[in-house]
């Protein structure tokens, strides 16, 4: 496994090794369409698509980041990642992840958002949305659902996730 990975913004040239790690990781098509529906949709912002790769190999991981709101206050979804299964543990996720935090920060953005496992997100930064006054218009469990302030200069605001519509809730 490789230690170190190297992270980019997405290129046309990679939209089809996502959409075949993404249906790989997930095991079905739905979260593929998904980030095909995103890239199509208004919350897509250039530049917070990325893609982890070896530096000798193809792309194996991806993290996508999108617009949504907390209550009236824009902020960011992480979501879907995936990472190709044979690459999974090998730190590409994380790599990702982290790529497309620190792209977030630089595009000026503030807050970011994921409803993931509870045991893998925390390493990242997030903590329970909901100790923040942060819930989302349809039950979710309450560890699942978890928040970052990417500047502590502006804490988190409290409110309901208003998701992108292609997520469809």
């Amino acid at each position: 496994m490789h230690s170190q990975w190297i992270t980019r913004a997405e290129t046309g040239a990679d939209i089809a090794a996502i959409r075949d790690i993404t249906i790989a990781a997930f095991d079905r098509p739905a979260e593929a369409d998904l980030v095909d529906a995103l890239r199509a949709d208004v919350s897509w912002i250039d530049g917070l698509s990325i893609v982890a790769a070896a530096p000798d190999g193809p792309v194996v991981g991806h993290a996508l980041l999108t617009r949504c709101h907390i209550g009236d206050t824009p902020a960011l979804c992480l979501g879907p990642c995936s990472v190709r299964p044979g690459q999974q543990k090998s730190g590409a996720g994380s790599a990702a992840i982290r790529a497309a935090l620190r792209a977030a920060h630089q595009h000026g953005e503030r807050f970011v958002t994921v409803l993931g496992h509870p045991e893998y997100y925390p390493r990242l930064g997030f903590e329970r949305a909901s100790a923040h006054g942060i819930g989302a218009g349809f039950d979710v469990p309450d560890d699942a659902l978890m928040a970052l302030t990417l500047d502590d200069a502006h804490p988190l605001p409290s409110g309901t996730i208003r998701y992108a519509a292609p997520f469809g809730v």
